[in-house]
């Protein structure tokens, strides 16, 4: 499942990058670009839905899909195939899946797509993350058992904080897998606010949300 949003000029990456998947649906959020044209050119499914909004596309991508195993992976992402890896990034999510029968989902270490050191360390921090606390972000290519995903609720369609529910619940249930990929993603909001305030910023939002602000109220904020 990938959810777009005005991603004409990452999406094809992003499709070719999950070329050996059994099936890959865009779930877009009405972008005015060229987007979906480009996305049905490369064979994807593609589902439009009333307005932009992360959960809502990613559920509406899931109920689409019934494949055994769900990949999320956002839009201005793609997963690279590293030189000298015996395995693909999909290939990494089935043996470590069929290696844990009793852990049904998990993340992907990722690559900044910037050269800066600091862009390595918040990587390096946000494997940690899912390594000691167990909580997965969206952009960390979410993969999970479609069983799982279901039992749990899914996505809920709210408009911030929906990778962070759905990793809150899958982890009462088994702690996440890890696995190397990697996911490259785009420097661009750090580049936007900088680091040092868009790392604030996501940690604001984090404990506002354990405190019980509602993701509507975050969200605005976060705008």
């Amino acid at each position: 499942m990938i959810p777009t949003w005005n991603e004409e000029a990452a999406i094809e990456r992003a499709i070719r990058s999950v070329s050996e998947a059994g099936e890959i649906v865009v779930v877009d959020g009405h972008s005015v670009d060229r987007t979906c044209e480009i996305a049905s050119s490369l064979g994807a499914i593609v589902l439009t839905t009333e307005q932009p909004g992360r959960g809502l596309q990613l559920a509406a991508g899931a109920a689409r899909c019934d494949r055994p195993v769900l990949l999320f992976l956002h839009g201005d992402c793609f997963l690279e195939h590293v030189d000298g890896s015996k395995q693909s990034p999909l290939q990494q999510i089935c043996d470590a899946l069929n290696s844990h029968s009793d852990r049904g989902w998990g993340a992907m270490r990722q690559r900044i797509d910037a050269p800066q050191r600091i862009f390595r360390m918040i990587a390096w921090g946000n494997a940690l993350r899912v390594k000691y606390r167990a909580m997965a972000f969206g952009d960390q290519a979410i993969f999970v058992r479609r069983d799982w995903y279901l039992d749990s609720g899914g996505f809920e369609p709210v408009p911030l904080m929906e990778d962070v529910r759905l990793s809150s619940r899958l982890r009462r249930r088994s702690r996440p897998l890890l696995i190397d990929g990697p996911v490259v993603i785009s420097p661009r909001r750090w580049q936007k606010r900088g680091v040092l305030r868009q790392t604030l910023l996501n940690w604001t939002l984090q404990i506002a949300h354990r405190m019980g602000v509602s993701p509507t109220r975050l969200r605005d904020f976060y705008r």
